[in-house]
């Protein structure tokens, strides 16, 4: 397929950056892997044909400036990422909203989508909110080119990403991501981007966010020994189907050959899987009780500044009033059906309520999760 060759969009982003270094050959792997399964199992349609390729390029443009940068900048390297706040609650347990209203405090560093699409040269702080960068990429995301980016938009540039599958139906590389990949090359590159972006313009604390950490528990907390906790926790009977038609919808952008069906099956277990994996971090003191904090959905949608509040007492933080102001005017602009009502259901993606329940049991029964009616 025109435009899907490792080596020629390694020599194309080598020629758009006029930079050749990129660094350790571990990214290799990966992008060999996402070139194939998009050549034959991502059935790209004309759209997706175009797209991407473009996508795979600038994850390499940025992997080259990243490392041009460090290479240039050696202090940048050597500076702490003052230990972070990392949420790990999985896909569609509110983890979006709760991220963005955390990052509406001025105090809370979080990535913001537009320095995560360009992170070179790294923001400043006497321009961060008008930046010309902001206006190029809310073009591209005009949903939200201010608000939070994920912790699998930086890890992309290593070319082991959830972001990939998120965007394209690619059950291959998935199954290598979630069962054979070492990320320990991606983690530690995502500590290389967020040591440039903090380079210029710092806060009192990161707060970082994907559910994708739920399959590499330990490994994050390797790279990020001192690093503390949110999850937040949701039954698996709703996220499921959520995460499910959400990937689907996506995919549809690109494909013309999407089941519903198909992509819960290639999802659901390994989601179960993750929750399963969160579990033993637990029990295996990977993820020590008293540095993370659990948050039940049902109750942070029913009261989401008091579950704010009770973070900042649990971690120590000062909510100021004008913080606490910002994050309520973020909630009045954005009511959960701002962009119409979400549908999905459990029988459109062919799955079994009860299937769902006894294998998510040792989860549900660990962290206590609220049962919801099967949609």
């Amino acid at each position: 397929m025109a435009g899907l060759d490792a080596d020629e969009l390694i020599d194309e982003a080598r020629l758009a950056t006029g930079l050749s270094d990129l660094g350790a050959p571990t990214f290799r792997d990966g992008l060999e892997r996402l070139v194939d399964g998009l050549r034959t199992e991502a059935a790209l349609n004309d759209a997706g044909r175009v797209v991407a390729p473009g996508v795979l390029g600038r994850y390499l443009a940025n992997r080259l400036q990243i490392i041009d940068w460090h290479t240039r900048h050696r202090a940048v390297g050597a500076a702490d990422v003052t230990p972070p706040v990392v949420m790990i609650g999985m896909g569609r347990t509110g983890t979006t909203i709760l991220f963005d209203l955390l990052g509406q405090d001025p105090a809370t560093r979080v990535p913001r989508t537009w320095e995560v699409d360009h992170p070179v040269p790294p923001p400043e702080t006497a321009t961060y909110e008008t930046d010309r960068r902001i206006a190029e990429a809310q073009a591209m995301h005009p949903l939200g080119a201010t608000l939070g980016q994920e912790c699998i938009s930086m890890m992309g540039c290593e070319f082991a990403s959830l972001i990939f599958v998120s965007q394209f139906r690619l059950p291959g590389y998935q199954r290598w991501l979630t069962e054979e990949a070492d990320l320990a090359p991606a983690y530690g590159f995502h500590r290389r981007f967020v040591q440039v972006l903090q380079s210029r313009h710092r806060g009192e604390r990161w707060v970082l966010k994907s559910g994708a950490h739920l399959w590499w528990l330990p490994t994050l907390a390797a790279e990020y020994p001192d690093a503390v906790y949110i999850q937040t926790h949701r039954d698996p009977v709703r996220v499921l189907p959520s995460l499910s038609t959400l990937f689907a919808t996506v995919h549809r952008t690109l494909s013309d050959d999407v089941s519903l069906p198909a992509v819960a099956s290639d999802w659901s277990g390994s989601v179960l899987d993750a929750l399963e994996l969160a579990v033993t971090a637990r029990e295996d003191a990977t993820i020590p009780a008293d540095r993370v904090i659990d948050v039940d959905y049902r109750g942070f949608m029913a009261d989401p500044i008091g579950t704010v509040r009770g973070i900042y007492r649990r971690f120590g933080w000062s909510l100021t009033e004008s913080a606490e102001q910002r994050m309520r005017a973020f909630l009045a602009a954005n009511p959960a059906d701002k962009h119409g009502v979400y549908r999905y259901s459990l029988s459109a993606c062919g799955l079994d309520e009860g299937e769902i329940r006894e294998r998510s049991k040792r989860y549900c029964d660990y962290f206590e999760v609220t049962a919801e009616p099967a949609p």
